[in-house]
């Protein structure tokens, strides 16, 4: 199913139910007008070079449409990380998969302080060049039957590109993943099955749309469905966003850890009643979060597990099958192995290795990059790069990037595992993350980065009873504000890069 005809297809369906609401434009939008505005866009972008259509937008309506317009006319959205260097990213993007024009909002760019990039069309001139005739066409397109209305606007396959989206550069430089039609429809399709959703749901949109998580869960999805989205520009704005879960009762709320646990410690008992289900992805989830999630709202975080190459959800949790500490069951029609490190063998249950996915959801490939993708999918199979192991259930737990084990006295140590443990022994006002700085007799020195001094003493003590020596942290550095992704995921980057200064020093 292609993502515009299915978009179009849901407008006639639900022509009077709220697309979204949009609370930072303080806009309520129907289906029949977001149909409208698509088309009236669509007509405008296809003046622009065919090819790839760059969106620099914030997480609301205007990005959503903008996005529903680029593919009717024939275009392949690229979305552009604003949450960091933006400047830097949209021309990079520009770099990466040769094109010119980024849409954008006047407004939008200076509340961020990005310099205007070469090829920036803003949406505020879009929309006041938009003539009467216009306008009354569009209407008039729109009344037609679904089918008829498909003939106007872009016609492709369903392995075509839907989008260009960027991989976080968390550990190097930013990879350009092609997912098509059919993975995102497929993905939709399986997650909403195991999760049990529909168009009575409302969904709380908070995430970037430039972001996987974003772009599946929190826009298509519901759109998909029929259902109303919720749409709020920062993920940030903790306490806003409480009162907006309060006063517009959405059912269904995702998050990562680090945005959950902000709104967790900004909500009122009671802000959370409307929410059915809630759930946790894009990094680990801390037993603390599902604890007090529990405790203080009477909600079960259920979390889940994705990558930007499978569009993104692998796994998840649910209602009817949860168990805590794992990603949950795969989603039907997706399959999963465990590959022996060494050997290149299927582990056996329990045994930890690479996790590799194969399925409608798996990428089409990095753009413009053949050797990438030779190595990352192989006669079909995805090599997410993280390691883990199915138990005896076919539930799946997740141990860690591959990149995240290191070699110490000639032995695999997990740093998530030492996170973990770390975690559990901290005070709950303080966040940390373990990274690994390269030490010429041992292969590795793994370091403790706290938010906050800690009694490091005290921590060794009781770590020690969980890790084996080699796994416990040799030095602890204070780091106030850990260097997060747009997504809310530590930048290991940066933040190795920073303990690497403060050792010098």
């Amino acid at each position: 199913m292609l993502l515009h005809q299915k978009f179009i297809q849901t407008a006639k369906q639900q022509w009077n139910t709220y697309a979204f609401i949009d609370t930072s434009a303080d806009r309520k939008i129907s289906y029949s007008k977001a149909l409208i505005a698509s088309l009236i866009l669509t007509r405008k972008f296809e003046k622009y070079e065919t090819g790839f259509l760059g969106i620099m937008l914030p997480t609301s309506a205007g990005c959503a449409l903008a996005f529903i317009a680029a593919l009717m006319s024939g275009r392949t959205p690229v979305m552009i990380n604003y949450s960091t260097g933006a400047a830097r990213n949209a021309e990079y993007a520009q770099k990466r998969c040769s094109f010119r024009t980024i849409i954008t909002s006047r407004v939008f760019i200076e509340k961020i302080n990005c310099p205007i990039v070469e090829g920036m069309v803003f949406m505020e001139d879009i929309m006041s060049s938009v003539t009467i005739s216009e306008k009354l066409k569009a209407a008039v397109i729109s009344t037609l039957p679904a089918s008829l209305i498909c003939l106007t606007v872009a016609d492709v396959e369903e392995d075509d590109n839907a989008v260009i989206l960027f991989t976080s550069g968390s550990e190097k430089d930013p990879k350009a993943v092609q997912l098509t039609h059919r993975n995102i429809s497929s993905n939709i399709t399986s997650f909403s099955s195991i999760v049990d959703i529909s168009s009575q749901d409302r969904m709380l949109a908070n995430l970037p749309y430039f972001h996987v998580f974003g772009l599946t869960i929190n826009l298509w999805t519901p759109l998909f469905h029929g259902m109303t989205i919720i749409s709020h520009a920062n993920p940030l704005d903790y306490k806003k966003i409480c009162t907006i879960i309060s006063e517009q009762k959405p059912t269904l709320m995702v998050g990562t850890p680090s945005f959950l646990w902000g709104y967790l410690r900004k909500a009122e008992p009671g802000d959370f009643s409307s929410l059915r289900l809630t759930l946790c992805g894009a990094d680990k989830c801390p037993d603390q979060l599902r604890q007090e999630f529990m405790e203080k709202h009477g909600l079960v975080l259920y979390e889940g597990y994705g990558t930007t190459e499978t569009s993104p959800v692998i796994s998840v949790n649910n209602p009817g099958h949860n168990r805590p500490g794992s990603v949950g069951p795969v989603l039907p029609g997706v399959k999963v192995r465990i590959e022996n490190y060494d050997t290149g063998e299927d582990c056996a249950p329990g045994e930890t290795g690479r996790i590799m996915v194969k399925g409608d959801l798996v990428m089409k490939g990095y753009y413009g990059d053949l050797e990438e993708t030779s190595m990352r999918i192989r006669h079909g199979w995805y090599d997410t790069g993280d390691m883990g192991y199915l138990d005896k259930d076919e539930f799946l737990w997740h141990a860690g990037r591959l990149k995240r084990f290191v070699k110490v006295g000639g032995e695999m140590v997990s740093l998530v595992k030492v996170e973990n443990v770390l975690e559990r022994h901290l005070p709950e006002d303080v966040s940390c993350c373990v990274v690994e700085i390269p030490d010429p007799y041992k292969g590795a020195r793994i370091i403790a980065v706290v938010t906050q001094p800690v009694n490091e003493k005290l921590l060794h003590r009781q770590m020690a009873e969980q890790l084996p020596n080699i796994a416990l942290p040799k030095q602890f550095i204070v780091i106030e504000d850990l260097p997060k992704m747009g997504s809310g995921k530590i930048d290991f980057r940066s933040v190795t890069e920073l303990v690497k200064q403060r050792l010098l020093q």
